[in-house]
């Protein structure tokens, strides 16, 4: 198999390409990667509860606490009482919080104009609607019920049924840009 055809590496390490270039352009910002994910994710979930956003962010509960911890110090973050339960606590930007995700944009700005600059802005925008596709179906299918798994560990019966798809050339151009 030649990786650099693979979707899934060619994907990954895009990723972690474009993380590590991040990084550089970032230095100035005196955050590290993970801080500046997880103000980023907090932005789009404000309210989340601490055991939500480490399930989006990936990582352990006890992990993000340290860090939530230390940017709270920082003032980015504070935490709320749940009024559903009072042993919760809620977590929400604060207006540094806010100011300093402007600036993580600035460098996300600047680093994927980098990352995209030997495509068009049609590619661009092509590249990105058909990875919000991919995006999209990968989600459904997470969020599909799975099937109960056999005691014997049958592997055949684990996977998710496939779904029959148009070639690429097939399917219709996507509108707009995101």
């Amino acid at each position: 198999m030649d990786l650099n055809r693979s979707f899934g590496f060619l994907v990954h390490d895009v990723a972690r390409l474009f993380g590590r270039r991040f990084d550089q352009n970032g230095h100035r910002l005196g955050m590290t990667r993970a801080q500046c994910r997880t103000l980023s994710y907090l932005a789009r979930n404000e309210g989340i509860n601490q055991a939500g956003l480490a399930d989006l962010l990936e990582i352990r509960p006890m992990t993000l606490v340290r860090q939530i911890d230390r940017m709270e110090d920082a003032g980015w973050i504070e935490r709320r009482p749940d009024p559903a339960d009072r042993r919760a606590r809620r977590l929400f930007l604060t207006d540094k919080g806010h100011r300093i995700l402007g600036r993580i944009w600035e460098v996300a700005t600047e680093t994927r104009s980098e990352a995209l600059a030997r495509l068009s802005p049609e590619e661009a925008d092509r590249l990105i609607d058909l990875l919000w596709r991919v995006h999209t179906m990968l989600a459904e299918r997470l969020l599909a019920p799975v099937a109960e798994t056999p005691a014997d560990g049958d592997a055949a019966a684990k996977a998710v049924p496939r779904v029959r798809r148009a070639p690429i050339a097939a399917l219709p151009a996507v509108e707009g840009s995101r």
